[in-house]
Formats: structure tokens, sequence, C-alpha cells
């Protein structure tokens, strides 16, 4: 730690000695191009084969859904493909209409008859897309995605014309608006997805420049591996006259190379900043430091399917060692909010059940109830993380937290790069696994229902009729209220069977030059590209 302060010293006073390097950012600027740093190198560039929320940055430059974000207000709606909607009484129908301005960037029309084809697709068993229960909310939509269903007009999604879309929903939903602008619900472009396989093929070369084909206001310039990922203006967008940016570069850069190419003059953006920088201020300028809230979890999942995570006492004395707010106070150091449930407190009402905290004496009877006192005997495992220094540090506070609080002293900290990571994760090939959940709408239902027995995002082995039971009398209640008082029923479960480590609920740290204007706080943090400008 003491190697890596010094190395960052030296890079703040490179950078505040530079004072006559060449300023690429601004040059950038000057033409219309903004650089962002992007965390890693995308899994894909196809909008259901995706999960992370940098692949979902990349996603919504290239892509636009019926729906899509408003600039300054998560809660509001922007219209996007769709011009309209309106629903049935008990918000279980809904009907969108397309506008006929809504072109593909090889000219073809935008269609109702895209957006089934893409729904089709996600929920296809054999594309194992590992956002296809978000789908689920459809009617038939989980049935046909775990095969119990095979002719996909029995799912709940129609186009009675080239424009016009019905959605039938498994549950009322006043919310559904919300969850379409997630990029699980992007459309994709069936012609080019078929000329180079089959709807169920991944990763072919219909993702490659040249053959890739988008609808959103920018479109696939170059992939340029561990490099860049570059989108032009798409000129073929329909409110192409709102677009100011000419391109986007996003660059899949780690920490640390994040600050010091912000640093050095070479981004406008740093997608994370270590913590060791987020009081330095962006080279001396703390106008360039943002702190925002986000609606994000921060957590580990235990597989609790393998010993010793398959008994629920284990799990919680583990839980129980940790002090959340030393973590958020001396490692990660920005204004986290040490949790105490799984899901954040909401601006709409919802407040998780107060049910983790920092208790080592319990933690320890826990332990040796479950066999294992003072550690003694407790069985080595791994904590699987992907690589960030920033991850790495949390790691080693927990892993010696275990250590001075219950004796365990067999915990190892395996790195993974990003796509072998969520591989593993996916495949549940771990112990325990660092994660991180950003809410896909604002609705506290995001949080809980990946907990389903069979959520595609679930990947603990855990599973719990009376919770799934919960999750669907919530979705039935009259009030707000109702709905929230059962979700807090459900989560109590979550939060004593414990098949993930809840640690902090996420803020949004970063350095943001002047150049950049209209990048305004949000709580999900997705941007709509087409209202950012660029004033040099």
């Amino acid at each position: 730690m003491r190697i890596l302060r010094l190395l960052l010293g030296c890079l703040l006073a490179v950078a505040l000695s530079g004072c006559g390097r060449r300023d690429f950012a601004h040059e950038a600027a000057q033409r219309g191009i903004l650089l962002l740093g992007n965390g890693s190198d995308p899994k894909a560039l196809d909008p259901q084969l995706v999960a992370s929320v940098g692949d979902s940055n990349i996603m919504r430059a290239l892509f636009e859904g019926l729906v899509t974000y408003d600039p300054a207000d998560d809660t509001k709606l922007e219209p996007g493909v769709a011009e309209r909607w309106e629903s049935n009484a008990d918000h279980t129908e809904w009907t969108f209409h397309l506008r006929r301005s809504a072109k593909w960037s090889n000219g073809d029309p935008v269609t109702a008859r895209d957006f089934l084809y893409s729904y089709q697709r996600i929920l296809e068993p054999g594309l194992a897309s590992p956002y296809a229960s978000m789908l689920y909310i459809l009617k038939g939509g989980k049935e046909y995605n775990e095969g119990k269903v095979t002719d996909f007009s029995q799912v709940g999604v129609k186009a009675p014309d080239d424009f016009t879309l019905v959605c039938t929903l498994s549950l009322p939903a006043a919310y559904f608006p919300q969850v379409v602008k997630h990029t699980s619900w992007l459309p994709v472009h069936r012609a080019t997805i078929e000329r180079f396989g089959k709807m169920t093929d991944r990763f072919t070369r219909w993702q490659r420049p040249g053959n890739h084909v988008s609808n959103g206001a920018f479109q696939l310039k170059s992939w340029r591996i561990y490099h860049s990922v570059t989108v032009e203006k798409n000129p073929l967008y329909w409110d192409a006259e709102k677009v100011s940016l000419r391109e986007i570069h996003f660059f899949p850069y780690d920490t640390y190379t994040e600050s010091r190419a912000f640093l050095g003059n070479r981004l406008h953006y740093t997608y994370t900043l270590p913590s060791e920088l987020i009081h330095h201020s962006g080279g001396g300028k703390p106008e360039w430091l943002r702190t925002e809230p986000y609606y994000g979890s921060y957590f580990y999942r235990f597989h609790v399917e393998r010993a010793p995570f398959d008994n629920p006492k284990v799990r919680l004395a583990l839980t129980l060692a940790i002090d959340r707010q030393a973590i958020v106070e001396s490692v990660t150091r920005a204004n986290q909010e040490a949790a105490y449930g799984f899901t954040p407190p909401s601006q709409g009402g919802y407040v998780p059940p107060r049910l983790i905290s920092f208790d080592p004496e319990r933690a320890r009877a826990l332990l040796a109830e479950a066999g294992f006192t003072g550690g003694k005997g407790f069985p080595g495992f791994a904590l699987l993380i992907n690589t960030s220094e920033a991850h790495r540090a949390i790691a080693e506070a927990m892993q010696d937290m275990w250590r001075r609080h219950l004796g365990i002293t067999s915990v190892r900290i395996e790195n993974r790069e990003w796509g072998t990571f969520q591989s593993q994760v996916i495949k549940q090939d771990y112990d325990a696994a660092r994660a991180g959940w950003i809410a896909d709408y604002l609705d506290p239902s995001t949080f809980l229902d990946m907990w389903r027995k069979g959520d595609s995002n679930n990947n603990t082995g855990w599973a719990s009729p009376e919770y799934d039971r919960l999750l669907a009398e919530a979705a039935v209640q009259p009030t707000e209220a109702a709905r929230f008082a059962k979700l807090q029923d459900a989560e109590r479960i979550l939060l004593t069977e414990l098949p993930v480590l809840p640690l902090y609920w996420y803020t949004r740290t970063y350095w943001l030059r002047p150049e950049v204007k209209n990048w305004n706080s949000l709580l999900l943090d997705n941007h709509n590209y087409k209202h950012i400008r660029l004033e040099p």
C-alpha cells in the first residue's frame, strides 16, 4: 500500500506540473469528440448478451428502445422509438405507438416486428441471455425462457401492425415504461443477426465494425480490443438534429490508468476514482470532482450449495463480523452508506428492514454453533473479485476482519479479468464473489426480483418458495404502501437466510471536465448521449 501511495503521489505531482503539456481532451472537445473512461472492455456489442453497467453505457449510444432516458430526471420518461403509450385500467396491458420516422443505421425502418423478434431472441433458451429474466414480466415470458412453452405466440407481446406493439404482463405494473428503458429491451436488426448465423448464435461477426447495424443516436465506427470502442453520429437517427456530438470514445481503462489518462488531459470523464485520489480534486480543480447519489448496492454472493456456505449460520456469522462503517470510512472513502439491508432506501418511500449490523460477539457464537469454534477447522475458501484495486482493498479488509473477529485464516483472494469473472459467476464456479447491483429502474423490485428461484441474475443456488410467494403477492397489492410492506417481508427472508452479504450503498464519485455540458446527476447514472454537448 505504501508503494501504491508513493506512485499516486508521483502521478499527481506530474499532473500538477504538466501545465504546458498538450491538452488532447480540449482538442477533442473542439472537434465534438467525447472521451469517456468506461471501466472494462465490453463483453459484446449485442444488447441481449451484456449485463454490466459499462457495457450498457455503450448500448445506450448505439441503440434506442421504446422509451428512453430523460437527461435530467430519472423519474421522467422520454419518448424513444415509441412516440406515445397507454395502458389498460389495471396496468396489465400496455400499447406502444411507434414513430414512423425511426430507422436503422442501414436505412431500414424500425418496426414493431423488430421489437417482437428481439424479445423472442432474448427469451430463447438457446441464447442463454444473462438478462432474460428482465422479460419475465411479460405473460408467458418465464415459461418460454425455461422451455415450458415452445410457441412464442403464447408470450404476451404482439405486433398488430408495423407501428403498434402490445405488451401483456404477468402482473400489474404501473412502472412498466420505466422497465422498458433497460438495455435488455433494446431492439436488434433481424436481417443482420441472421446474415451471420441463427437467432441464438452468440458473439458472431455481426458485432464487428462494418457489419453492425443499430438504431440509436450513434453507430459503430471501431472496436479495438483492450483499447477503445468508438461510435459516431448516426445521420439516419430520427432525432439527429438534436445530436451535437460527432463521436464518443469509450476507453476500457483500469482505475489508475484512467486517472492517469484524465490527469494527462486525455479523458473528459473518469468512470470511477481510486479512494486515494477522491480528495485530490482532479489535479487541483475541486469543481472537476463530483460525488452523487447512486441507486445501487455493493455486496458479495455466497454459493449456498457449497460447504460451508450451505449453512445459514455460517453465512450470518460471516456477515455480522464485517464492520461496514469502517469499510466506507477507511477503505472506499466516497461517502457511501453502510448497508443495513440489501435494497437501498428509495425516494419513493421504500425502507429496507434493519437486519444487518456489526456484531462480532454474536458472529463468534454462530460460528461455534456451526462447528467452527474460534475458526478452528473452517475450510479454506476464495473471495472472487474482478480486476480492480478498489475491489481488492475491500476484499483484504473483509479477510482481515474475519481473521480478527472469527479466527478464520483460510480466506484467499482470487482475481480475474472481467470476462472470466462474469463467466465464473454465471456458471456458479466460485465460493464467494463480489458483486454490485445498480437498479434497472427506479423501484425496489429491481433489487428483490433477482433472487427469485431461477432468475438469470441469482447465481447463488438459493431459493425460497415463501420469498417468491411474497413477491408475487406484492405485485397485486392495491396501494404502494401495501406493496412495499410485502416487499419488506420478502427482504426479511433474504436478510435472514443471506445468500448475499451486503456491504454498502453506492455513490458515484468521478472527475468531469468543464467542457462537458448537460451531464446531470442521475440516480441510475444512465445518460442520454444525444443531449450531451461539448463547449471548449
